[in-house]
């Protein structure tokens, strides 16, 4: 029979709960949709002992939890399109919130600090086995958003004062962005089949430059195909740049464990610091030229 429980603590135990038979789910979604067998394998390993830890969670409760249906849709679908890795470690920093949770309980569970030790060696296992192919090839997209960012920004800036309509500044960009594209791509290869160390695929690393600058500058140039005043359009194409950055450097982070706020801050100052100076060259250049588009 289930013994009598303090109210707030209670509490807490269901949410630890919860978060067991959630985790159970997320983890057996994920091991479905994985292609690796030693990967799938370790993924069901853990759901099973995430629904070990429900069962004695429930014991001491005497109360059936149902999943957080949302959270186990949310990170299945993470998965699907941003990657194992990426999802299992914003799973883990989840995790890490909950130490303070565990340790409370332990001082009247003693199953409590078990659960938590069996969740730090899982934590392991899981960083151990992550090895995905994107992430080999994280400095090749780095280098096709880096470049984009720059290069294109500024000369949509540019553009944006020199002719002063948008449908011609987006065909403009476009042609330079594909020209760009295909040119990084072609030296990331060449750079990569020079360094056969890296082990790296110089067509892998070729292809993820360029789709890396090509989604960027179709983000980029977007604003311009619409009737916007071409003032309204450069500062959507910076805030949309903006937002890369901020997607991009917090996957990375999530992914890689890097620092967030720094690369963050120095991809946006350098982006934006040559579309300043791009715009304000346009504006030279239309004035000296006297060029009316």
């Amino acid at each position: 029979m289930p013994r009598e429980i303090p109210t707030d603590v209670r509490q807490k135990l269901l949410e630890r709960q919860r978060d067991e038979i959630t985790e159970y789910h997320i983890y057996t979604r994920l091991a479905q949709q994985t292609r690796d067998a030693e990967n799938r394998a370790t993924l069901q390993r853990i759901a099973e002992m995430e629904r070990a830890h429900y069962e004695t969670w429930r014991a001491l409760s005497g109360t059936e939890v149902p999943p957080h249906r949302f959270k186990v849709w949310l990170y299945v679908l993470l998965g699907r399109i941003l990657g194992l890795t990426f999802t299992l470690r914003l799973m883990e920093q989840g995790e890490e919130k909950s130490q303070a949770a565990y340790a409370e309980l332990a001082r009247i569970f003693p199953e409590a600090e078990r659960i938590w030790q069996e969740e730090q060696a899982h934590e392991e296992e899981l960083l151990a086995m992550l090895d995905e192919d994107i992430l080999h090839y994280v400095g090749s997209v780095v280098l096709g958003l880096n470049d984009a960012l720059v290069e294109l920004t500024g000369a949509l800036a540019g553009l944006t004062l020199a002719l002063q309509n948008g449908p011609l500044i987006a065909l403009t960009g476009l042609i330079t962005g594909i020209a760009a594209a295909l040119s990084m791509a072609a030296s990331e290869y060449l750079s990569t089949k020079a360094e056969p160390e890296s082990g790296k695929n110089p067509l892998k690393a070729a292809f993820y430059t360029g789709v890396a600058y090509l989604f960027t500058v179709a983000v980029l140039i977007s604003p311009y195909l619409f009737n916007l005043h071409y003032i309204i359009s450069l500062i959507l194409t910076l805030t949309l740049a903006i937002g890369i950055i901020a997607l991009f450097n917090f996957y990375v982070s999530v992914a890689q464990g890097g620092d967030f706020k720094r690369s963050f801050l120095e991809m946006s100052v350098l982006s934006l610091s040559v579309a300043a100076f791009s715009f304000a060259v346009g504006y030279l250049l239309r004035t000296l030229f006297g060029i009316e588009v």
